[in-house]
């Protein structure tokens, strides 16, 4: 057992509405990884599938159970390469002929497929396609320390975030599709800097997995990044449209010391007895 996660992010642009083609580009992706060293390797959001659907039957024609053709892919390629893989993938629901289908990720661990999150804040559009997930993100033991998930948007929420990294969680992957955006002259992307927010405040690392590629007119950030506890970035995609993988490497012990200084620590100095107008805030009876 080692605490070392060497950590790759696959900044794919799969094909929408391909899920063969999109198999077959993740396999490649998920070989190249491995060969570079990485043993955790994260795809982008919807990677089965592509993401700008124009109806919910679109999506639902493009939606493949956890025991379908790319998780079983997946399932081969986690044992094959002695990785865990973590990927998003368009879940068709028990009764998705009435409501529709998932966003959802993956999380495959040697060779075996130990979780499925689905996707709880829905961006934009996506709830007229999707239905909503209602499960907190997973968490996962694996030979590397304890990982966890979630999707794109759902890392804009401080509480969600927050539910992962109390429960241990020391690497939190996400898959993401972020929309490309105008920005000041030399910033980077506003979801990159989030991530590293989620990563400080919590005192974990956290891996999102970007994807390139203009689909139906959308263009992405194609930002891919891997930041550290103290938030600082570890890797980060070069900026323009290519395909890429980043590699960082991790160890995950340093994310179970929540100490900002020598009597401060992040999560034994929480005071949620006054947080709960925080909580409720917005909330209606």
């Amino acid at each position: 057992m080692t605490d070392t996660a060497v950590v790759a992010c696959c900044q794919l642009a799969p094909s929408l509405g391909d899920p063969p083609a999109n198999r077959d580009l993740a396999a490649e992706a998920v070989a190249h990884a491995a060969a570079s060293g990485a043993n955790v390797i994260v795809l982008p959001e919807l990677m089965s599938s592509g993401y700008v659907f124009e109806s919910r039957a679109e999506a639902q024609v493009n939606a493949e159970p956890p025991d379908g053709d790319t998780i079983t892919l997946w399932c081969r390629l986690s044992a094959g390469h002695d990785a865990t893989i973590i990927g998003g993938f368009c879940e068709q629901a028990a009764d998705s002929e009435h409501k529709g289908p998932y966003n959802s990720a993956a999380v495959i661990d040697r060779g075996e497929l130990r979780a499925v999150y689905r996707k709880a804040h829905l961006w934009d559009a996506e709830r007229l396609w999707f239905i909503p997930g209602d499960a907190a993100p997973p968490l996962v033991q694996t030979e590397f320390g304890l990982l966890s998930v979630m999707i794109c948007y759902d890392i804009e929420f401080p509480e969600w975030v927050r539910l992962p990294a109390l429960s241990g969680a020391q690497l939190l992957c996400a898959p993401v599709n972020w929309p490309a955006a105008p920005r000041p002259a030399g910033e980077r992307p506003a979801e990159v800097t989030r991530l590293q927010a989620d990563a400080g405040v919590n005192r974990m690392f956290m891996a999102a997995c970007d994807r390139t590629g203009t689909e139906r007119g959308v263009d992405w950030a194609a930002a891919s990044a891997i930041a550290d506890p103290d938030g600082y970035l570890l890797a980060e995609a070069e900026a323009g449209p290519q395909a890429q993988t980043i590699i960082a490497e991790c160890r995950l012990t340093e994310a179970r010391d929540k100490r900002v200084s020598q009597h401060s620590d992040v999560h034994a100095d929480r005071r949620p007895e006054l947080y709960g107008p925080v909580a409720r805030a917005g909330q209606t009876s």
